[in-house]
């Protein structure tokens, strides 16, 4: 027993088991305030911590506002690509139901086209040196085009067929200078229809000319004006304008009209080219045939389209 007492280290040791015990047990009771001795402690390590959490914060703050940076470039740069790409098929969505909407009226007017055969075509190029006069088709004689087939769009009559090859047709539109280019038409008028020549364009107006009315009908302004059908070329009904205005001709024994066009000659893209199934007596129409002559019988008239 003496001999236990003299070993110093063992007694030190003992002392600090019994003292580290008491001290977990003190500190692991709920308590509701620190000593001194563990306020001192961790006041100090935290002034330590927050010494070093600091600087360490803020380049690692730096470190993510860059990196938040780059992300941030990319995203937006994707984001643009997909903005661009979205233009492009809004745009396409666009040209797609222009498209359909312009194919949905052909396909209703095609259903109304009974004197004649429909053939649809598009409108690929202008001659620059006509170009308020003639468009080329992408449609020719391969096709079954021939010359003098009229030109239609869902909206109305816009010409006929001038030139053809093998895969593309040139046609001639209403608003031509061509002096010997006439169409057959009629106004639409409350109790009768009444009959005339479109002969000529006004070019300051961007009108046509409907002439060789008699002077003794009403012609009133807003009268729809269509096809007659009677030269042979043109089917009778095809809408080609309203009329704007009524006067005189130059000598004052008929009278003219100004018809504003139904169809836009700037903005023509999808058309119908008309194959009439019987044609004007020679004579009545200088651009005629006699093909299919036998089909239906036409009434002779001294108005003629060419």
């Amino acid at each position: 027993m003496p001999q236990f007492f003299s070993n110093k280290k063992l007694i030190l040791l003992l002392v600090g088991i019994i003292f580290l015990v008491a001290l977990i047990s003190f500190t692991l009771r709920d308590r509701q305030s620190a000593s001194l001795p563990e306020q001192f402690i961790k006041d100090t390590v935290g002034f330590a911590q927050s010494l070093v959490a600091k600087p360490a914060n803020y380049i690692t703050g730096i470190f993510d506002d860059i990196n938040s940076l780059l992300n941030t470039y990319e995203e937006n740069k994707r984001l643009k690509m997909r903005l661009e790409d979205f233009a492009i098929l809004q745009a396409e969505v666009n040209t797609l139901q222009s498209e359909n909407k312009s194919l949905k009226e052909l396909v209703g007017k095609e259903d109304s086209l009974k004197d004649f055969n429909p053939l649809k075509a598009t409108v690929i190029a202008r001659n620059p040196d006509q170009w308020e006069e003639k468009v080329i088709l992408d449609k020719g004689s391969s096709h079954g085009v021939e010359l003098n087939m009229a030109v239609m769009t869902a909206n109305g009559l816009i010409g006929k067929i001038s030139l053809v090859t093998p895969f593309t047709a040139e046609v001639e539109l209403l608003q031509t200078n061509n002096p010997n280019f006439r169409v057959s038409a009629m106004v639409q008028g409350e109790n009768k229809d009444i009959f005339g020549l479109l002969e000529g364009y006004d070019v300051e107006r961007n009108e046509l000319i409907l002439k060789r009315i008699d002077s003794s009908l009403d012609v009133k302004v807003g009268e729809q004006v269509v096809s007659s059908g009677l030269g042979g070329i043109f089917p009778k009904g095809i809408l080609i304008g309203e009329v704007t205005e009524v006067t005189t001709d130059d000598f004052g024994l008929t009278k003219m009209a100004y018809v504003k066009p139904a169809a836009d000659f700037s903005m023509l893209e999808d058309v119908i080219i008309a194959k009439r199934n019987v044609v004007s007596i020679d004579g009545a129409d200088g651009n005629g045939t006699d093909e299919d002559l036998t089909n239906e019988p036409i009434e002779n008239t001294d108005e003629g389209e060419q």
